[in-house]
């Protein structure tokens, strides 16, 4: 895809997480229910609202892409596997942080081109920033209060690792990685804000040694890589989107110094 055509897109999908953000603080601030799902994760009024909202703008947008979101229809992988272009979204990444109310949940909008990321949008409505790239064109941070500014990965971590972790218990896989890292701070937060903080050069690592699903990555990837950093399974290969029947990923690495072999520390 040109770099001009997704310039063009870039603006016009940040609005529209702009807009779905709306919609999510609404339900945020007013009170709402919540559901299971039959994958036992928990589903609230605001993921269908943040979805409704960012399928019709998308398919206004660009009427000739399909849309795949979390919470939309599933679609065959013999359907998929034809789609050159489409849009991979995450319409509420982090409920379970959305439900403890502090507000580290994100909108998560990719545009994925052949097998790769070329487009990504992640606003966290309630702390007010958002993280974009477009492929070739540079990653990039705003707050509520500023201008965007370039982002770069830190390329040195250093002798201290400084990790991006969930909220939840790390896992005893999880654990035995980071004692092997030796020296290492860890930072605690959710969704897909933890790639974002590798990004921007606030941690060096974010290792995911669990499940999760390509919404989750999609948008974060783009950003990680335009900021010159990578997100590569264990055995550090770069994830592909659309690759495969299901819509899993396998475990992998957020890294921002693409100098050391992460997978060695498994």
């Amino acid at each position: 895809m040109e770099k001009a055509d997704l310039k063009e897109l870039l603006d016009p999908v940040i609005q529209v997480a702009y807009q779905a953000g709306k919609v999510i603080m609404e339900v945020y601030d007013s009170g709402y229910s919540i559901e299971q799902k039959s994958d036992l994760t928990p589903i609230t009024e605001a993921d269908m609202a943040a979805n409704k909202i960012i399928e019709a703008s998308l398919k206004e947008l660009t009427p000739h892409l399909p849309i795949l979101t979390e919470e939309s229809k599933p679609t065959s992988f013999a359907e998929r596997q034809k789609w050159l272009r489409y849009w991979l979204i995450d319409p509420l990444d982090g409920t379970r942080e959305f439900i403890k109310r502090n507000g580290e949940f994100t909108i998560n909008i990719a545009l994925v081109d052949g097998n790769e990321s070329v487009l990504g949008v992640v606003y966290a409505p309630v702390i007010g920033v958002l993280y974009y790239a477009a492929k070739g064109q540079g990653a990039f941070k705003q707050d509520s209060t500023n201008q965007p500014k370039a982002i770069h990965v830190r390329e040195n971590c250093g002798t201290k690792t400084i990790v991006a972790c969930g909220r939840s218990q790390p896992t005893e896989e999880m654990q035995a990685f980071m004692a092997n890292l030796g020296e290492y701070e860890i930072i605690r937060i959710g969704s897909a804000l933890k790639s974002c903080l590798v990004a921007e050069g606030t941690a060096d690592l974010y290792a995911r040694l669990g499940p999760t699903s390509e919404w989750d990555t999609a948008a974060a990837q783009c950003i990680v890589e335009e900021a010159g950093g990578a997100i590569t399974d264990t055995s550090m290969n770069r994830l592909k989107y659309n690759t495969k029947d299901i819509l899993l990923n396998p475990h992998f690495f957020v890294v921002g110094d693409l100098s050391i072999k992460w997978s060695d520390y498994l």
